[in-house]
């Protein structure tokens, strides 16, 4: 035998990595403190109205709790190495919400939401579990690809054939039940970015004429890239919805960029946005009117005719400053209709001020953090991409919709995730929660040499 075949033999075995700490008695802990705070505001908001603490307060509080404590469970046995601190944000995020509706009830009496609320969260919690329980490798995705892009095509299409709501073609209404397919379109398109990204990444960033030094391409690979700013815009023409055409693109531009590492792509997406949108500003008159009163909300009080609901949330925010008037206190639901979706983050700006707003946007902030972070640790590029995509859908929809109702850009009518009033879009925020605990259990789960076991990311 060689000397180096003695040498090899007769080495230490590489040490494996150590594992990381599972930290689910941490993410117990925030949960119960995420619990109690929501409890807590709960119960502000009845001793504000009514000089006393909700009857329901109990019933709140054990309702959450158990929710909370079955998802913990969840993780526990199938998860053990997920992030701990996506749990506890999803369900303080959502408790607040339920606060937020349940404190604007109490100015409808004849319009109760919280109820309703309630049960969808509790069906967005069953769906948190069933994903933790039942998708073992988040790899198993890359099998549906053409699945996920055919169903999201037809659940961003179906909404055309019903009625308009409120300006807008984005909801199925059969008999008092209405549903918002876009919302559960947004994570099957991020799974089919993903794959198609991951799949064809190498030709997107070297094959191609390199243009004004952008590298392009060829028309075979670049063809999907027009297909879906096409889609895009064909989803704000037909759906009047300019939020979720903003929403899709701009998922899609950012995934291009990091699969290919090209800022290039950034710009291209913008310019092709920018086109989109201001064509179909000036075309469509639900949108331009939408543009007319980004760029003059006070229009309408110079005209006599009362503040229209962005000059309202305006003063609701104005009215607010730095602590807020506190829960329950507020006059925010002057806003009118869509108080509890569209500007529901308006009542929170009011009764909880900029500390308030500042601490929901950290929550929000520190859910993408380790969204990307998943990302960064994952090694299989579907899952790096994949994470990345999940946290871009939260990152972009509370920049499109703080940006609406700030008046930084136009409305949008996109719901504020956990904290809106919305079936659709609570449920389909906790499905993106469990996705991003699967792929933090593949990147934190380390074994041999610091791969990930049991079917882990790595490969």
């Amino acid at each position: 035998m060689s000397k180096a075949g003695i040498s090899l033999a007769t080495a230490d075995p590489p040490t494996p990595a150590a594992p990381l700490p599972r930290r689910r008695g941490i993410e117990l802990a925030l949960i119960v403190l995420a619990v109690l705070l929501s409890v807590f505001g709960y119960c502000a908001v009845g001793l504000a109205r009514n000089g006393s603490v909700p009857p329901g307060a109990a019933g709140y509080g054990a309702g959450l709790g158990v929710l909370a404590l079955v998802a913990h469970l969840a993780m526990r046995f199938r998860a053990p190495w997920a992030d701990p601190l996506l749990l506890p944000i999803a369900v303080l995020l959502n408790g607040l919400g339920l606060v937020l509706i349940y404190r604007l009830d109490l100015e409808t009496p004849g319009d109760r939401a919280a109820p309703t609320q309630l049960v969808w969260s509790t069906l967005g919690v069953a769906l948190f579990i069933a994903v933790v329980l039942l998708l073992r490798d988040h790899r198993m995705l890359q099998r549906f690809t053409r699945a996920c892009a055919a169903s999201a095509l037809v659940l961003l299409t179906v909404p055309i054939l019903f009625p308009a709501v409120n300006g807008a073609r984005i909801w199925i209404r059969v008999s008092g039940f209405s549903i918002q397919p876009g919302e559960f379109a947004k994570v099957l398109l991020a799974v089919f970015f993903a794959a198609y990204l991951a799949q064809n990444r190498a030709a997107l960033t070297y094959a191609g004429r390199r243009v004004w030094g952008l590298q392009l391409p060829t028309g075979r690979v670049l063809g999907p890239i027009v297909a879906v700013w096409l889609v895009s815009v064909g989803v704000l023409v037909l759906e009047r919805d300019l939020g979720t055409s903003l929403l899709f693109f701009g998922l899609f531009v950012v995934l291009l960029y990091v699969a290919t590492g090209r800022t290039g792509w950034l710009a291209v997406g913008l310019l092709l946005a920018s086109l989109g949108a201001v064509a179909v500003g000036r075309l469509e008159p639900h949108v331009h009117s939408r543009i007319e009163t980004w760029l003059h909300p006070f229009a309408s009080i110079e005209a006599g005719e009362g503040p229209n609901q962005l000059a309202q949330s305006l003063f609701a925010f104005a009215e607010g400053g730095l602590l807020g008037t506190g829960l329950g206190l507020g006059n925010s639901v002057l806003i009118g209709f869509a108080v509890k979706s569209d500007f529901i983050l308006a009542t929170a700006g009011e009764e909880l001020g900029l500390a308030g707003l500042c601490a929901i946007f950290l929550l929000y902030g520190l859910l993408v953090e380790r969204g990307y972070r998943t990302g960064l640790v994952l090694r299989d590029p579907f899952g790096r991409l994949l994470a990345v995509g999940l946290a871009a859908i939260v990152a972009l929809q509370v920049f499109v919709i703080a940006g609406g109702v700030t008046g930084l850009i136009p409305l949008t009518g996109m719901a504020m995730p956990f904290l809106a009033q919305g079936g659709s879009s609570v449920v389909t925020n906790w499905a993106i929660v469990a996705l991003l605990a699967r792929l933090s259990d593949s990147a934190r789960r380390q074994g041999d040499g610091g791969r990930p076991e049991n079917g882990g990311a790595g490969s």
